[in-house]
């Protein structure tokens, strides 16, 4: 019995002074790692919080967007507005016809047609809720701001669109429809079990029906927790720059903005111990 008390106290002394080294790598990356056990199973927490981020998940992907409170936080960013919708009347179909979701009902290509427009567009920006509108409701207004201190007050912008029961593909039928030189998509990605409200940037360089996802840039994972507003906007703006330079997006602009500014930071002597 000694013995075994004399185990008992070395082992506790050891957990003591040697702390997990589990803790340290989680604070970095809501990832489920060093979950633990409990024999076979897993401990009740962590399967409670596994259920939990499921049912977030999936609310994100049923939650309706409220249109008329993003239209009111993007008129704040001194945007006009216009809403589109897709050819999906409803959530439920929208889900299950995903080429609908790529088209715009036919009103709303009739009435973006016929706006007055003063001058070509340079830069549009449609907002789509996507599989997530929980994240185009929380990001897009602080992104949109972010946009602003970064693009050229030279580029005609236009209105934002705002499309319902959209898919990504749908920029390009609006861009076409407004006759813009390159189109940014902003839009709800589809959620993961830690990430209920990514969102997703889209660029395409002359958008028109028929292009594919080879054809346009994806900037992903725009949120607090991910890539900053900031971060984000400057990504997107030296892509846009680029399409605008070489007309052309997708696999043809690669994206060198970090290593553009690892070049600008070594010029300027930041790299120096």
């Amino acid at each position: 019995m000694k013995k075994i008390d004399e185990k008992s106290s070395e082992i506790s002394s050891l957990e003591h002074h040697s702390p997990d080294p589990w803790t340290q790598l989680k604070s970095f990356t809501r990832a489920r790692i060093a979950i633990g056990r409990v024999g076979s199973s897993l401990p009740t927490k962590e399967v409670l919080d596994f259920g939990l981020s499921h049912a977030m998940a999936r609310d994100a992907v049923h939650l309706a967007l409220d249109v008329d409170a993003l239209e009111t936080d993007i008129k704040r960013q001194n945007f006009p507005t216009i809403r589109t919708k897709s050819m999906a009347a409803d959530r439920a179909t929208y889900l299950l016809r995903p080429d609908w979701g790529r088209r715009l009902h036919e009103q709303s290509l009739f009435r973006l047609q016929n706006i007055q427009q003063t001058k070509p567009i340079d830069f549009l920006i449609v907002v789509g809720d996507g599989l997530s509108s929980l994240a185009v409701a929380r990001h897009v207004a602080p992104l949109l701001a972010e946009m602003r201190n970064y693009l050229p007050s030279d580029w005609h912008t236009g209105h934002v669109v705002i499309a319902s029961q959209a898919r990504v593909a749908i920029g390009d039928e609006i861009g076409q429809a407004l006759n813009a030189r390159m189109v940014a998509m902003l839009i709800g990605e589809r959620p993961g079990l830690s990430s209920p409200d990514s969102l997703g940037i889209y660029l395409t360089y002359n958008p028109k029906l028929g292009l594919s996802d080879a054809d346009r840039n994806c900037i992903s994972n725009v949120r607090p927790e991910g890539l900053s507003y900031a971060a984000a906007a400057k990504k997107l703006t030296w892509l846009a720059k680029e399409a605008m330079r070489l007309k052309v997006t997708g696999v043809a602009l690669k994206d060198e903005s970090d290593v553009q500014e690892i070049g600008s930071n070594t010029t300027l002597g930041l790299n120096k111990n």
